[in-house]
């Protein structure tokens, strides 16, 4: 039995529905991880341009769209564990370029942006909650790294209740093999992964 046959026979892979009110979260895509002159970043400018295509567009069309950004007190950084295994991370300190949203993305000064201390963007932070405000039934999640960051907020995004799209030409990672893992898998159980084509598409036929 293939692959694809093993996962079709247990169940996984169905399509996710779409509902009417969508909006896009761009997870951390800041300098600390798009300038390549940092040693936690990787070359993700074609990523940033797809994204930006979404984005430009959903502001146009009164949808929400949500950056994140990893930041840590100084005094956190000794105590949090996950910076003992990746300590590369430790870097994107409160206040420094690092940490600060690309402006390549087109963020725009009304736009939001959740400051985390993990991977997920739904992990001690307002998003759930700013989601459910602005009534959006179907979460976009675009941004870095795939097999991080996208990964942990797609699986909380489907456990807090949202169906969710990821269009991988949005998506970046510092090596291919864990980006297309990641993706394969969360198509398999958590969202669908398309393209900013389609997701475009939608958006405008809403």
């Amino acid at each position: 039995m293939s692959q694809q046959e093993t996962y079709r026979t247990a169940g996984f892979g169905q399509p996710v529905p779409r509902g009417i009110r969508p909006g896009i979260v761009v997870v951390d895509f800041t300098y600390g991880f798009t300038d390549t002159t940092y040693p936690t970043a990787a070359d993700m400018k074609a990523e940033i341009a797809a994204t930006r295509r979404l984005t430009d567009l959903a502001r146009v069309r009164d949808i929400p769209v949500i950056y994140t950004t990893i930041a840590y007190h100084r005094g956190e950084v000794t105590m949090l564990p996950w910076l003992r295994k990746a300590t590369g991370m430790a870097a994107l300190i409160e206040g420094s370029r690092l940490v600060e949203i690309d402006a390549a993305t087109g963020i725009q000064p009304d736009d939001p942006v959740i400051t985390k201390k993990g991977a997920s963007a739904f992990h001690g932070t307002a998003l759930a909650g700013l989601l459910t405000g602005a009534r959006v039934d179907t979460l976009v999640v675009a941004g870095a790294t795939t097999s991080g960051c996208v990964r942990a907020t797609v699986v909380d995004a489907v456990q807090s209740g949202f169906n969710v799209l990821v269009p991988a030409d949005c998506c970046a990672d510092r090596a291919q093999t864990p980006h297309e893992s990641n993706l394969y898998d969360m198509h398999q159980k958590y969202a669908d992964v398309t393209d900013a084509d389609d997701i475009e598409r939608w958006l405008v036929s809403l």
